[in-house]
C-alpha cells in the first residue's frame, strides 16, 4: 500500500516528505495507522548516524494509532483496535521471561538495526529499501508495521495525541523512579533536567510519595512547570555550586539521583549529594559516547552507593503502559502539561523547537487531526 512518512536520507539530513510502499504485515506482526506520534531525543541520537542506523530512515518510536491489519498468529488486536506502541522485545529470553523486556537479550537488534531480524524492511521507495523498523515501529509514518509484542491495546476513546509519549518518554520517567530506583514514601530525590522524561521522573516522584522532589534545570519556564507537577524545590544550574545548592535544600543529602542530562560532570558532581545507601539513575545519552564516571571506590564502599542504568524504566508495556493511562485518566499524570501538537509535516520545526526549548515534547499529529 502506499503511505507517507518522513524519510531521512542521510545523517542529520531534514527529514523529507515522501510516499512509500509498506508491505503487509507477516506473521506476528500488525499494520498500524498512525494517528499521533511523539518525537523523542532519542531519534535525534539515531538521526546522527553515530550508531550505524541504515539510511535512508524512517524514524518515530512513540507512535499511536487504529489497528488496521494483522498477520498470522496474531491474538489479542483486531482493526478498528487503537493501541499505543512502544519498544521492541523476543519475549522468549531469560529478560523477557523475567518481566523485564526492556533489558531482553536482543534489544539492540529488534529496536536500534531499524530492520527486520533477516536484513528485510516493510517499507521501500521505487524498489529501493527504507529502514523502517526502529523500535519495531518507524512511527514517523502514516501507517507502520509494528509486533504484537510492541504495542498496547488502549480503550476506544484514548486521546492518542496526549497518550503517544508514554510509549518512550513518560515510562521512562515515571518508571525510572517507580520501577528501577523504587523511590517509596518519605525518600529524597533529585532530577536532573526537565525535559519530557525529567517532568515524567517529577510525576513519578509525586506517585511514589517522595518527600523532597528536587529539579536542577537551567531554563526558568521549564522551571516553574517542575514545581507545578509536583516539585518541592528547583535549582538553577548557574546559581553556583551543585552540592551546595542541594544540601542547602536537605542536609544529608538524596536517596536518588535521575539524571536525564547526559552531561559527564554534572553527573559526576551528583555524587557528593548521596545519602548513604543513596543510588544514581542513568538515562541521559551523553554526545560523546565514550563519556565516563569516575566512581571513587572507598566511598562507593563506604556509603553503600550505587549507579544504575535505566532504559525504558524497567518497563514491561502490557502492564505498565495500562496503568499509566489509568493514572493519566485519573488526574494523576497530567501529561498533557509537556505537550506541544505539531501538523506531520511540520516535523522539522517540532525538532528545532524542541532544540530551541520552545517546546518540551512535541507531538506529530496525523491525517484529520493535524
Amino acid at each position: 500500500m502506499k503511505s507517507q512518512a518522513a524519510v531521512m536520507h542521510a545523517p542529520q539530513a531534514a527529514f523529507t516528505m515522501e510516499e512509500v510502499d509498506i508491505g503487509a504485515p507477516r506473521a506476528g506482526e500488525l499494520l498500524v495507522r498512525i494517528e499521533a506520534v511523539g518525537i523523542c531525543h532519542t531519534d535525534l541520537v539515531f538521526a546522527s548516524g553515530a550508531l550505524g542506523t541504515p539510511f535512508p530512515l524512517i524514524l518515530g518510536h512513540e507512535g499511536a494509532g487504529v489497528v488496521e491489519a494483522v498477520g498470522e498468529g496474531v491474538s489479542g488486536f483486531a482493526p478498528g483496535d487503537k493501541v499505543l506502541l512502544t519498544f521492541d522485545s523476543c519475549g522468549e529470553c531469560r529478560q523477557c521471561e523475567a518481566h523485564l523486556p526492556s533489558y531482553c537479550d536482543h534489544f539492540t537488534n529488534r529496536n536500534y538495526d531499524a530492520v527486520r531480524g533477516d536484513g528485510s524492511s516493510p517499507a521501500s521507495m521505487a524498489g529501493e529499501q527504507v529502514a523502517a523498523r526502529f523500535f519495531g515501529q518507524s512511527s514517523f509514518s502514516r501507517h507502520a508495521i509494528a509486533t504484537a509484542r510492541n504495542a498496547v491495546k488502549v480503550p476506544d476513546d484514548a486521546d492518542l495525541a496526549t497518550l503517544a509519549p508514554l510509549g518512550c518518554g513518560v515510562q521512562t520517567g515515571v518508571g525510572g523512579i517507580l520501577r528501577s530506583l523504587k523511590a517509596g514514601p518519605g525518600s529524597r530525590l533529585l532530577v536532573i533536567g526537565a525535559g519530557a522524561v525529567g517532568l515524567s521522573a517529577v510525576m513519578g516522584g509525586v506517585l511514589a510519595g517522595c518527600e523532597a522532589i528536587i529539579v536542577l534545570e537551567p531554563r526558568p519556564e521549564r522551571r516553574a512547570l517542575a514545581a507545578e507537577l509536583g516539585a518541592t524545590a528547583t535549582v538553577d544550574p548557574a546559581a553556583g555550586d551543585l552540592v551546595e545548592a542541594v544540601r542547602a535544600i536537605v542536609p544529608g543529602g538524596v536517596d536518588f539521583v535521575f539524571d536525564t542530562s547526559g552531561i559527564a560532570p554534572v553527573v559526576q558532581a551528583s555524587l557528593g549529594v548521596l545519602a548513604p545507601n543513596g543510588m544514581i539513575g542513568l538515562v541521559g545519552v551523553p554526545g560523546d559516547f565514550a563519556a565516563a564516571l569516575n566512581l571513587p571506590i572507598v566511598p562507593t564502599i563506604t556509603f553503600g552507593h550505587g549507579v544504575k542504568g535505566i532504559i525504558e524504566g524497567d518497563s514491561n508495556p502490557a502492564d505498565f503502559l495500562p496503568e499509566l493511562v489509568n493514572l493519566y485518566r485519573d488526574g494523576r499524570l497530567p501529561v498533557d502539561k509537556m505537550i506541544t501538537t505539531y501538523r506531520f509535516d511540520q516535523i522539522n520545526e517540532a525538532i528545532a523547537d524542541s532544540h530551541a526549548g520552545k517546546c518540551i515534547k512535541p507531538v506529530l499529529m496525523f491525517g484529520d487531526h493535524q
